[in-house]
């Protein structure tokens, strides 16, 4: 199976726009969280979110250089 890397541009633009979301959520969410413990691992939960999330961006910027490389060269045939 092929993916185009337009498609594979936006399913990182798409991936990393829930998981910024879901890492963002979570530390708005850390004061409700009464034990040091877990407001601690619900920290990192939520930087592992948002770590997966700079992954997803550098994914889509990958894969959108690529779809500017092949709209600039000319094809021959």
């Amino acid at each position: 199976m092929k993916i185009t890397a337009q498609l594979s541009m936006w399913a990182s633009v798409a991936f990393a726009l829930v998981c910024l979301y879901v890492g963002l959520n979570g530390l708005s969410q850390l004061d409700a969280i009464a034990d040091a413990t877990a407001r601690s691992d619900g920290r990192g939960f939520a930087f592992f979110w948002l770590f997966l999330g700079a992954i997803g961006i550098a994914c889509a910027l990958a894969s959108w250089w690529i779809v500017r490389r092949e709209d600039a060269v000319p094809r021959d045939h």
